[in-house]
């Protein structure tokens, strides 16, 4: 009988469960993991928004590099393409022409339709008839062109408002940029 009693006593403990305290604590650490997994999204998204605006960024400086290049007796003999260094905030100002058909330009006004339609695409606040065209929020650029013996160096700056991003990461200033240097 001593046997039977033994055995009966080891069942009646191996299933009394858990306590309402071990469930609490049990909760308390799954909440806090969750807490953890949230923020390191939120700084994981935060990141990714930095990231494509620093590839539209260096996507716009190189776009106006392509056009100069596509019209470089013009970027490298006037000064159709330069452009206010920043901090001068440039807006884009309408020419009163379009260069969509080839006939209909000379290299001057392609170069001057370049720069405009470029700017157009710099600002999210540039919008023309009510289209939000702009790339960057507050997008500025600047092109610099410079010929020293013969050679012919065009210097690109696109600067843009990352505020949302850099605030997350304790940044001390907001304002990033990308400069693309390249000979004509």
């Amino acid at each position: 009988m001593t046997a039977m009693t033994n055995l009966t006593r080891h069942r009646r403990c191996r299933n009394t469960g858990f306590t309402l305290i071990e469930v609490l604590v049990s909760i308390v650490i799954l909440s806090i993991g969750l807490l953890g997994i949230a923020k390191l999204m939120l700084v994981s998204s935060h990141a990714n928004d930095s990231a494509y605006l620093r590839s539209q960024a260096t996507e716009l400086a190189y776009e106006i590099l392509d056009n100069m290049r596509a019209n470089r007796q013009e970027a490298i003999n006037q000064p159709t393409y330069i452009t206010p260094a920043l901090p001068v905030v440039t807006t884009a100002t309408p020419l009163g022409f379009s260069c969509y058909g080839a006939a209909q330009c000379t290299t001057t006004n392609l170069g001057l339709f370049d720069v405009y339609q470029w700017k157009l695409r710099l600002n999210t606040a540039s919008n023309p008839g009510g289209t939000q065209i702009g790339a960057l929020p507050n997008g500025q650029g600047s092109v610099a062109i410079v010929t020293v013996n013969g050679q012919t160096t065009a210097t690109i700056q696109v600067f843009w408002d990352d505020t949302i991003a850099q605030t997350t990461f304790g940044a001390a200033t907001n304002q990033q940029s990308v400069t693309l240097e390249t000979v004509l």
